[in-house]
């Protein structure tokens, strides 16, 4: 019986969110830029540097994601939101040019989650942005994963530091895996067993023979 006090739940693909997943509660609290395309009275303890009750028409400020997200409406104009830089054309080209120099742990850590959420929002640079993310996890992907499978039983820590958080959760994946191989080419591997499904049906058949 597992005793673990918190079995990890996998983040959301793509657009698509889980509230179980402690990643994507996180990413939820990443902070955008944001301007507001209508005042908001009796908001202004929101807005810190400034001492109005209200928050005017075209205040720009910081708004978490999901609060972002719940205010956004394409038919009625309450906010627009602005792109993080990461997701500017000029690092968008620094990607496209050379993905495996970057430094996306400082960048985000949610480079690839907080990307695909940026497409909620109505913007024209909506597919350069999509296709900057695939490309950037294709040329990266190769580089990681075979970082995963040439560190056995050696510190990872510098390997890793620079990852997305989906990155890493690749790589640990992949050092999973790595492990096991080597276990079960050592000798080491837990002998294989029947499943519980074939033996029922083991059973189920001799009962049937039995007169």
């Amino acid at each position: 019986m597992d005793t673990q006090s918190y079995l990890p739940v996998k983040p959301g693909v793509g657009m698509e969110e889980n509230f179980l997943s402690l990643d994507d509660i996180l990413l939820s609290h990443e902070r955008l830029p944001i301007r507001t395309e209508c005042s908001f009275p009796r908001l202004g303890f929101l807005e810190k540097s400034s001492d109005s009750h209200d928050i005017p028409e075209g205040t720009k400020m910081e708004l978490p994601l999901w609060l972002s997200k719940g205010l956004y409406e394409k038919k009625r104009r309450v906010l627009s939101v602005e792109l993080p830089k990461v997701y500017r054309e000029g690092w968008r080209t620094v990607f496209n040019a050379d993905p495996n120099v970057v430094d996306l742990h400082k960048m985000g850590p949610y480079y690839y989650g907080l990307g695909s959420q940026m497409l909620h929002f109505d913007s024209p640079e909506n597919p350069e942005i999509a296709q900057t993310l695939l490309q950037t996890f294709i040329g990266r992907f190769r580089r990681n994963m075979d970082s995963s499978q040439n560190a056995y039983n050696e510190d990872t820590s510098a390997l890793v530091e620079r990852l997305d958080c989906l990155e890493k959760a690749l790589f640990s994946s992949g050092q999973s895996g790595l492990n096991s191989f080597q276990s079960w080419e050592k000798g080491r591997a837990s002998q294989l067993t029947a499943s519980s499904l074939v033996l029922n049906y083991r059973k189920r058949k001799i009962n049937d023979l039995q007169p």
